[in-house]
């Protein structure tokens, strides 16, 4: 039998919560039994405040501790067990490509899709393989059948590709593009949910809404405002890029037409691994980038038809998937924002910072951005690194600047309070 190419394998599989600060952690427990990554059986927001419960999940990435990565939004390193399989993976592909990568690894893509849509609660027949949210959300904001004068609601803090997208959309197609800037970030859901609703016009035809905003972190009340959209049937694109296995919120949560994320950010997956979830009803209508047959205009593989490609980095999202699954989804949650409260709490106490995100367990995660007084972003940053080894992310906006941490299930608790006595140095004593 003759190896399948990528076009007759898409054809024949067609037809066929509030959590304690650093004050009153709780004091070390027993270490889980042998072999077990972490010990499940206390409360989320209790084992989040126990350091020794972590030093297995820690010591499941190999990472570089003469630095100190708070740069984890960007893109997060691999665990080793997912690093090792993607490498071996990559390796037997090579071995006889038309064997080993066509009639072997591609027909195994089939598992990964059923495994992705099972963790993020559709069905595996709206959800296509992509190389990250860039790829899954532009599929939807340039296949989406829009006409001149049609118009796409997004807001001044979504992430800037997408917004030259939609201008590329402008120059190309006359669309309209309304751009709202939205309120502040403690602002309540009804007010959010206004502020939405007075944006949108009898021409709107679709709406993009971040789950999370990269630039802040704060997370946006998805659920209503879809709910708002589909009152007066317009779609909504959500940009899941820091949501996936960072936010414990699932499909039928959500209830969006279409989610674009990347794998490789929180779930740990390779780099170059995501997905788009479109709602069944929406395939037929939706353009791909590259044009498939024919017969995949209802199939959601109809995304996939972008010529040979490496099976191996999708493959290996299995173990990262187990790995999410062994550590919990409120687990992970709870320890990402203690992390994120044992270095922001104190220095939100400090005269002058500016934390530009809402601390409450429904409006932020993991990620904070903070303005310190008279030290700007981009040179503190830069002192940070050169001085202490610490990694950040310098955020500067036309409506706020600061700097974006962002740690990760390895960052220790030690690696946290060497960020806050660097802050805390230079907020004395000044960059010099």
């Amino acid at each position: 039998m003759p190896p399948l190419g990528r076009r007759e394998f898409l054809s024949r599989a067609a037809l066929a919560g509030s959590l304690p600060l650093l004050a009153g952690a709780a004091a070390p427990a027993a270490r889980p039994a042998a072999g077990a990554l972490l010990d499940r059986s206390r409360p989320p927001g209790v084992v989040a405040a126990d350091e020794s419960a972590w030093q297995n999940v820690q010591a499941a990435w190999s990472v570089d501790r003469s630095i100190i990565n708070l740069e984890n939004g960007g893109v997060q390193p691999s665990p080793d067990r997912v690093h090792a399989a993607f490498a071996e993976l990559a390796r037997h592909a090579h071995r006889a490509p038309p064997i080993t990568l066509n009639r072997e690894q591609l027909p195994q893509l089939e598992d990964v899709r059923q495994r992705l849509a099972a963790a993020f609660g559709c069905d595996a027949e709206e959800l296509a393989l992509t190389r990250n949210t860039t790829e899954g959300a532009e599929t939807v904001l340039l296949g989406c059948e829009l006409r001149p004068g049609d118009r796409v609601l997004t807001t001044t803090q979504d992430y800037w590709r997408f917004l030259n997208t939609l201008k590329q959309r402008v120059a190309r197609d006359g669309i309209e593009i309304d751009t709202l800037k939205l309120p502040a970030p403690d602002a309540s859901v009804a007010t959010v949910v206004d502020t939405f609703a007075a944006a949108l016009t009898s021409r709107t035809r679709l709406v993009l809404l971040s789950q999370l905003i990269n630039l802040t972190g704060r997370i946006l009340p998805v659920s209503p405002l879809v709910e708002l959209c589909h009152r007066r049937n317009i779609p909504v694109l959500v940009d899941g890029a820091h949501g996936f296995a960072h936010i414990p919120a699932r499909r039928d949560a959500l209830a969006c037409d279409y989610y674009a994320t990347s794998l490789h950010k929180w779930l740990g997956a390779p780099h170059g691994t995501g997905f788009l979830y479109v709602r069944r009803d929406r395939i037929g209508s939706l353009w791909p980038h590259f044009p498939a047959p024919a017969e995949l205009r209802e199939n959601i593989r109809k995304f996939e038809s972008i010529g040979t490609f490496s099976a191996a980095p999708f493959l290996a999202i299995r173990p990262a998937l187990d790995l999410y699954r062994e550590i919990g989804a409120d687990h992970k949650w709870a320890r990402l924002r203690w992390l994120r409260e044992r270095w922001l709490e104190p220095l939100a106490q400090h005269p002058g910072v500016t934390v530009h995100v809402d601390r409450r367990e429904s409006s932020s995660g993991a990620l904070a951005t903070v303005m310190l007084p008279g030290l700007p972003a981009q040179p503190l940053a830069k002192w940070l690194w050169e001085r202490h080894r610490i990694v950040v992310r310098p955020v500067d906006h036309p409506e706020f600047s600061g700097i974006r941490v962002t740690p990760n299930l390895y960052t220790t608790a030690t690696e946290i309070d060497a960020l806050s006595t660097a802050l805390r140095t230079a907020l004395t004593h000044g960059l010099s």
